[in-house]
């Protein structure tokens, strides 16, 4: 009974014509919120896998900076 009652207040005041403008930009909002929050929960995912996931020591780069010695042909 209620709920009737709070769709005919609705009706009154916005018009048969307006309803369905209301209901798409609350359909709207609804799926930008969900997006947003789905976007924040991500990121706090992605974070708190980066600061604990195990960090691998360097590789063992003197091997690599080593040149070898040069050598001239007269």
């Amino acid at each position: 009974m209620q709920v009737i009652l709070i769709l005919a207040i609705v009706l009154i005041m916005f018009g048969a014509k307006k309803i369905p403008e209301l209901a798409k930009g609350l359909g709207k909002g609804i799926n930008e919120f969900k997006k947003a929050t789905r976007e924040v929960t991500d990121e706090i995912q992605n974070s708190d896998t980066a600061t604990t996931a195990p960090k691998t020591p360097p590789a063992n780069t003197t091997a690599q900076t080593q040149t070898p010695p040069e050598t001239k042909v007269v």
